[in-house]
């Protein structure tokens, strides 16, 4: 009789694979309580809150936290926005060039991040625009759109047409039709896709290095910091930091956008 649960030495395999992806990242999450300040004293010496407080009183460390935050936010507002319009004008009828369309939609997330930075930034000094904040939310937007696209415009296929043709029936207009009905179906889509992009913006740096100009992100500030050794603490805490903040939406994503049709499918 077959039996569905994996093998032993399936799953110690997997849990294996899993150790050697996690490993580097527990090393981090460890040193960053660690008592000394040296990078390499292995095993650590004992543990310590005090690295936060440090990290946290720093105003360069809340500054790049802040930019970070900022451009995270409006980047996901823009994605948001053009990424369900996209999406809306895209899932239902066909036209010329409809796949050329979608294909360039996704184009930015599919290329290597120093190709999408290089172009902006040619764009941007053709164009005369300084690297600014305004430069590095429009890079982070041109890749967080394809996440908003993909979520929404898998719910908007599987949302029950039947349900708009009884909406324009009954008499609502195109309004009250999207509010009432529509949006609602895609509420958890939007949320994800949301979280998605925040999470993908936040700790992007390949874009944000070619866009930033003077301005340092968060990420940006960790890459700076490999010349400083002896804030290898402070750089662990604000490394374990960006983990988090970029681990909860994902994993918020995750259960948002689970279960196939019970979650994603017709249903509010």
């Amino acid at each position: 009789m077959h039996s569905e649960r994996a093998s032993l030495s399936l799953r110690l395999a997997a849990w294996g694979g899993l150790l050697f992806l996690h490993f580097p990242i527990l090393i981090i999450l460890l040193y960053a309580f660690n008592t000394e300040d040296s990078a390499f004293s292995f095993p650590p010496r004992g543990f310590t809150l005090k690295w936060f407080a440090v990290a946290f009183s720093r105003p360069d460390v809340l500054e790049a936290i802040k930019l970070s935050l900022q451009v995270a936010c409006l980047a996901t507002l823009i994605a948001l926005v053009l990424g369900t319009l996209a999406s809306a004008a895209l899932y239902k009828r066909n036209f010329f060039g409809k796949e050329s369309i979608s294909l360039m939609l996704i184009l930015p997330i599919a290329l290597p991040g120093i190709i999408t930075g290089l172009a902006l930034l040619s764009a941007f000094k053709s164009l005369g625009i300084e690297p600014g904040i305004f430069s590095i939310v429009v890079g982070h937007a041109t890749f967080c759109v394809v996440i908003v696209y993909n979520n929404v415009i898998a719910r908007l296929r599987r949302t029950s047409q039947s349900l708009i043709e009884a909406s324009m029936d009954l008499g609502a207009d195109g309004w009250q039709t999207f509010r009432y009905i529509i949006l609602p179906n895609l509420g958890s889509a939007l949320l994800a896709g949301g979280m998605l992009a925040f999470a993908l913006s936040f700790d992007e740096i390949i874009v944000t290095t070619f866009t930033a100009g003077h301005e340092r992100t968060l990420p940006i500030w960790l890459l700076n910091q490999l010349s400083r050794p002896r804030d290898v603490p402070v750089t662990n805490v604000v490394a374990m930091l960006v983990m988090l903040v970029t681990m909860l939406p994902i994993l918020g994503a995750y259960y948002l956008t689970r279960g196939g049709e019970g979650v994603a499918g017709s249903g509010k």
